[in-house]
C-alpha cells in the first residue's frame, strides 16, 4: 500500500511516521517552497502526548516543552477565579505539555526524513484535484513556481492540508469560508520572569470583552532568567470585522494593545509582555461546520482539513494526533484501503466533531462573563460573585473538551 498526504504539518507529519510505523509506504506533500518553523505555541494533552511517546518521540518533546502543571483562571484585575492541576498533576500517565508549535513541528520534520528519508516530505507540491479508479487514486499536482503540473498515484490520499484544505474543496467544492464568531485573536512570544509556578496557564478577563491566555514555553536555564512566554489575546469585535483567516497574517501592536492597558495577572505583567513581542499574528476565531463524511473512497480528511475548531481546550494538534495514529492503525489492519478508511470515520468523525461542538459553547465563557457582569470592579472571594454549580460548571467543560476522544 502506498499513502499520499496532503500537508506537512503536525497532523500529516504525525501521519508520516505512524504510517512508516506501520510498514506503509508514505510520501508527503506540501504546497510551501519551504517548511519553516513557523507560528506561536502549542499545547498537547495528555493522550496526544502519550501518542507521540509511542512513537518514539517522549524525550525529544520534553527537551523542548513545559510540562504544564495546572490552569488558573482570573480576572482582569488578577483576582483568581479557578484553578485545576493538568497533566501529571492531574493524574494522568502524561503530561500536557506547552511548546513553540514551529518547534514541535520541526522536531516531527527532522524526524520523518530521518526514519523514511530525504524525498519523504515534497515542497512546492499544491495539491489541485484527483481522479479515483478501481484500484488506485491519481492526484494532480501543480508547481506554484512555474505552474507546471503533473500526476501522482497512490492508493490511498489524506488531506491534511489544514483549514483551507483543498482536498477538502476537492470533496466539497461548494462549502464556503470558515465560520467567524465574531472574536479576533491576536498572538505573541515574548520574553518575561517564570510566573505562578513556572508550569502555569492562565486565562484572564472574558472573550465577550477582552481576554488573554498565557504560558511558559521552556523553564529558565539559571535562577532569574526570563523564559519565552507564549500569549493570546481574544477581543469580541462588531459584525464584519473578520478579516483573512490566514495564521502568518502580521498584527499591528497599536490595534490590541489598548484593550489590556494596566493588566496584571501576579507577577505577569500583560502590557508588558504584549508590547515585547518581536512579531505579532492575528486571525480571526474560526471553524467549519462539522461534516457528515470524511471519506470518499479513497480519499479522505484528517486534522483541520477534517474537523477545524475554536483554539479552545488544547484541542486542535492533539486530535489531529489521535487522527494520524487511527488512520495509520486501520488501514494497517484492514483487508483493502476503502475498508481501512471507513473504519477510520467510524472511530473518529463523531467524536472529533463533538468536540467542534463543545467549543462553540463552553460553559466556562459564559461563567466568566457573569464574573465580569457581577463584579465589573474586581472582588475580594469568589464566593461571593459565583455559586459552586457555576464554578464547577468551568471544570465539567473543559472536561468535555479535554477527554480522550
Amino acid at each position: 500500500m502506498k499513502v499520499l498526504v496532503a500537508g506537512a504539518g503536525i497532523g500529516g507529519l504525525t501521519t508520516a511516521l505512524s504510517l512508516h510505523e506501520a510498514g506503509i509506504d508514505v510520501q508527503v506533500i506540501d504546497r510551501v517552497d519551504e517548511l519553516r518553523p513557523l507560528g506561536v505555541g502549542i499545547n498537547l494533552l495528555p493522550h496526544a502526548t502519550g501518542a507521540l511517546t509511542e512513537l518514539g518521540l517522549g524525550d525529544a518533546l520534553a527537551a523542548g516543552a513545559v510540562a504544564t502543571a495546572e490552569l488558573v483562571h482570573f480576572d482582569r484585575f488578577g483576582n483568581e477565579i479557578w484553578r485545576e492541576p493538568r497533566g501529571i498533576a492531574a493524574g494522568h500517565a502524561f503530561p500536557q505539555y506547552s511548546v513553540h508549535r514551529g518547534r514541535l513541528q520541526a522536531m516531527l520534520l527532522d524526524t520523518v526524513r530521518e526514519r523514511l528519508g530525504a524525498d519523504a516530505v515534497r515542497t512546492g507540491c499544491r495539491f489541485t484535484t484527483a481522479i479515483q479508479e478501481d484500484d488506485t487514486v491519481r492526484a494532480v499536482i501543480g508547481d506554484p513556481r512555474d505552474g507546471s503540473s503533473r500526476e501522482m498515484t497512490a492508493d490511498v490520499l489524506i488531506g491534511a492540508d489544514g483549514l483551507h484544505s483543498a482536498v477538502r474543496a476537492h470533496l466539497y467544492p461548494d462549502e464556503g469560508p470558515p465560520r467567524w464568531n465574531g472574536i479576533r485573536m491576536w498572538r505573541g512570544v515574548a520574553a518575561a520572569p517564570p510566573f505562578l509556578t513556572g508550569a502555569s496557564m492562565v486565562m484572564a478577563g472574558s472573550n465577550h470583552a477582552a481576554k488573554i491566555v498565557a504560558y511558559p514555553l521552556s523553564v529558565p536555564a539559571r535562577p532569574g532568567d526570563t523564559v519565552p512566554v507564549n500569549w493570546v489575546a481574544e477581543v469580541q469585535l462588531p459584525e464584519g470585522g473578520q478579516g483573512e483567516a490566514n495564521w502568518t497574517r502580521t498584527g499591528r501592536l497599536d490595534d490590541v494593545l489598548p484593550y489590556y492597558k494596566g493588566w496584571r495577572i501576579g507577577d505577569l505583567d500583560v502590557e508588558d509582555l504584549i508590547a515585547g513581542s518581536e512579531t505579532i499574528l492575528e486571525y480571526p476565531m474560526v471553524d467549519r461546520e462539522p461534516l457528515a463524511r470524511w471519506s470518499f473512497g479513497r480519499i479522505t480528511l484528517l486534522g483541520d482539513a477534517a474537523h477545524p475548531m475554536y483554539p479552545i481546550g488544547s484541542n486542535g494538534g492533539s486530535q489531529a494526533i489521535l487522527d494520524a495514529r487511527t488512520v495509520a492503525a486501520e488501514l494497517a489492519r484492514a483487508s483493502d484501503p476503502v475498508a481501512g478508511l471507513a473504519a477510520y470515520e467510524s472511530v473518529r468523525r463523531e467524536s472529533a466533531n463533538a468536540v467542534v461542538l463543545a467549543n462553540r459553547n463552553m460553559p466556562m465563557d459564559r461563567t466568566l462573563r457573569t464574573v465580569a457582569e457581577r463584579a465589573p470592579d474586581g472582588f475580594t472571594r469568589i464566593e461571593d460573585v459565583l455559586t459552586e454549580a457555576e464554578l464547577q460548571a468551568i471544570t465539567d467543560g473543559y472536561r468535555r473538551t479535554s477527554a480522550v476522544r
